[in-house]
């Protein structure tokens, strides 16, 4: 019997990888001569939007004008990252109690995360996490990827979900664009790094604290 499902976004819904990130991104620039050109908490947001927001936004910061140069050092970032990929990397206050209070209600729980494939499964299982989800879709997983709703759906499948009764958790308008055009409701946190234009986005909710995530999935998906 299909099951009701709660889809996480990773990065910044789940868990803050800023701090990770960022150390990948300025190795890359520590490479170039360009010493650590990325900080926190200023640009954990950036950090949160993938490796080459990353490396735009350093680049554009230390005045590199041959942007071709994010093509070549996207590989080593992702490296770099893959090397150490989980010393600053915390889930958020109560996020794995909200899962497994999910799960023991009888709803499925499954990740949908634009990280690549391979690097989240190796961060799930660096953070002994694995065992709390159903299912996990990457970026590369398929040849779509979010906000295109194909991984979305794929995640759901993949759990044993319900796709008449889905909910997507999520911490950016890739996020809420997602669940739009899945025409599904989205949840959105104000804790992560993009927190306060969350409301500005119009989600279905609001999510301030995962203590209150069973209750909000009761109320929209039932």
């Amino acid at each position: 019997m299909l099951k009701p499902c709660v889809v996480f976004d990773l990065d910044g819904t789940l868990a803050d990888t800023s701090g990770d990130l960022l150390k990948a991104a300025n190795s890359c620039f520590r490479g170039l001569g360009l010493g650590n050109v990325l900080q926190a908490p200023r640009d954990s947001g950036t950090a949160l939007r993938g490796g080459r927001a990353m490396l735009l936004a350093g680049f554009e910061r230390a005045g590199w004008t041959d942007m071709s140069e994010i093509d070549r050092q996207y590989p080593i970032l992702l490296e770099a990252y893959g090397a150490d990929i989980s010393e600053l990397t915390i889930f958020y206050p109560g996020a794995l109690n909200a899962v497994a209070r999910l799960r023991a209600s009888g709803y499925a729980v499954a990740i949908c995360t634009n990280k690549p494939e391979a690097l989240a499964i190796q961060l799930m299982q660096a953070l002994n996490a694995s065992a709390h989800f159903d299912a996990l879709v990457g970026a590369d997983t398929l040849a779509q990827r979010k906000p295109d709703p194909a991984p979305l759906w794929e995640a759901v499948d993949r759990a044993g979900g319900d796709r008449k009764r889905v909910c997507l958790i999520g911490d950016t308008v890739t996020d809420r664009s997602t669940a739009a055009n899945a025409d599904i409701p989205s949840v959105l946190v104000t804790f992560g790094p993009g927190g306060g234009d969350m409301e500005a986005l119009v989600p279905a909710a609001l999510l301030h604290h995962f203590d209150d995530l069973p209750d909000v999935v009761a109320q929209l998906i039932g």
